[in-house]
Formats: C-alpha cells, structure tokens, sequence
C-alpha cells in the first residue's frame, strides 16, 4: 500500500510503501536444512526456466502467488521442497512444456539421456 504522508514539523511531503508481513514458512531442503521460504529465489527458478519461451512475466507471478496461497493455507511453519518443487512443476506443465522440462531436469537432475527420456515420454501421454 502506497501511503502519502506529510512531516509535523517540517512540513515535507513524503511516500512511504507497506506491505502486509506474510508469516514465516521454512522449507526443508533435501539435505534436511531449512531455509526462509523466498519468493524472489522461487521466481528466478521461473524465469530461467521460461527463458525464450512464450511466457508473460504475469503468468509467472501468478503461478507463485497461488503456490503462496496454498503454502500458506496449509498453516503449517515448514514445507518440503519437494513439494515447492512439485507444485511448480504442476503448474508449469499447464502453462509451458518446454519450460516444464527445463524446470524438471534441474530439480529432478537427471543423471542420463534415459531418465530424461523417461519424463518426455510422460509428458507425451
């Protein structure tokens, strides 16, 4: 929320911004760490993998605002990344395949040509 306000003593006209604090969600890596959930590193993971493809920045803040909405919904302080992970690759097999399996063969790194074979054949079902 964009808010105008004006000094008391001085007179000077100023903008301040405030934005509703989201409560703190943690999520568990793979390793067992836990980390404050971060929105601005979930949307770099969008863009590189969007990168050259036929995908609106809006479709990308949208796809993390509804894993927000159901990360915080579930009113629980921890996630797995796996299911950060798995939620964005739901979402971008609805949007964008290409970007779906650029998403997928960082976040499942694949070890070989046949695991990655293995997803496109699923995807082609």
């Amino acid at each position: 929320m964009r808010r105008r306000r004006e000094c008391l003593d001085c007179k000077h006209r100023f903008t301040t911004y405030e934005r509703m604090e989201a409560p703190r969600l943690f999520v568990v890596k793979k390793d067992g760490r836990r980390e404050q959930y971060n929105r601005d590193k979930v949307l770099s993971g969008l863009r590189r993998a969007c990168e050259k493809r036929p995908v609106s920045e809006g479709q990308m803040e949208e796809t993390v605002a509804g894993l927000e909405r159901e990360l915080f919904s579930r009113g629980e302080n921890e996630v797995p990344v796996t299911m950060v992970g798995e939620k964005l690759m739901e979402a971008l097999k609805k949007i964008d395949k290409v970007a779906y399996i650029r998403f997928a063969s960082v976040y499942r790194s694949f070890d070989d040509v046949d695991s990655f074979q293995a997803e496109l054949a699923e995807l082609a079902k």
